[in-house]
């Protein structure tokens, strides 16, 4: 069973690249217990807002918090529900 990454590590990475105005992070994989999937890591929702994302479209806003959390990904990440917004749209 792979480990949970650590919420307070993903915030500090998303925090550290992305500077956003607004950032909630939860922990859903009590939701998922039971599921294949829970062996392989966490399951985490984020809503986030930085004004890093004016102007892409939602695949290159993914990409962007893939990219802040390639490592933890790897780690204990199975499944991140993504809503990111640009500033003018939160």
């Amino acid at each position: 069973m792979t480990p949970k990454a650590s919420m307070q590590e993903m915030e500090a990475r998303l925090r550290s690249s992305l500077e956003p105005s607004a950032l909630e992070l939860q922990d859903d994989s009590h939701q998922h217990a039971g599921h294949a999937g829970a062996k392989e890591g966490g399951h985490y929702s984020l809503r986030i807002v930085s004004a890093r994302f004016t102007g892409l479209n939602r695949v290159a806003r993914h990409r962007l918090v893939y990219h802040c959390l390639a490592e933890l990904m790897q780690q204990g990440i199975h499944a991140l529900a993504i809503d990111a917004r640009a500033p003018d749209e939160a």
